[in-house]
């Protein structure tokens, strides 16, 4: 036979094809590629996957075969988070303190013309709301009086 009718009819071309006589059919390999040695790029690390496994330490297994450790590797575990209910209360209120601190930093405060300005406003829309609300209750309670009185 020739090397194009060969190339034509299979479905898996190079590794894990037999080159016997099969009569133009050939099975499909679904096993994976033998590892070669070298580690393959990781995937996209998810947040959780991230938080789980970057505080534990990196290990190297030299075995020869990267095969998920199932031939006795050592076992990655996640460690414990450090914002846990074991951490010192004292540095937790110093820690909010110096955020609160430098918080206050970025604030631009208002100068005096713009105090009395927004004094001014919050005073008159009070005015108003007090105003408004008790003439309400003023009116409510004379209709509920000639109603029920």
């Amino acid at each position: 036979m020739s090397d194009e009718r060969e190339g034509a009819g299979s479905a898996d071309t190079g590794a894990g094809t037999d080159s016997g006589d099969t009569g133009g059919h050939t099975a499909v390999v679904t096993r994976p590629l033998r590892p070669t040695g070298k580690r393959s790029r990781r995937g996209a690390v998810t947040e959780a996957d991230a938080k789980d496994t970057d505080d534990a330490p990196e290990t190297d297994s030299s075995g020869g075969r990267d095969d998920g450790n199932k031939g006795g590797g050592t076992k990655k575990t996640a460690r414990k988070p450090k914002d846990g209910p074991s951490r010192n209360p004292f540095a937790f209120v110093l820690n909010y303190l110096q955020e609160v601190i430098a918080e206050l930093r970025k604030v631009i405060w208002p100068n005096r013309k713009q105090m009395v300005s927004y004094t001014t406003v919050v005073l008159a829309f009070l005015i108003f709301m007090v105003a408004m609300i008790g003439f309400t209750d003023l009116g409510l309670g004379k209709l509920v009086m000639m109603v029920f009185g």
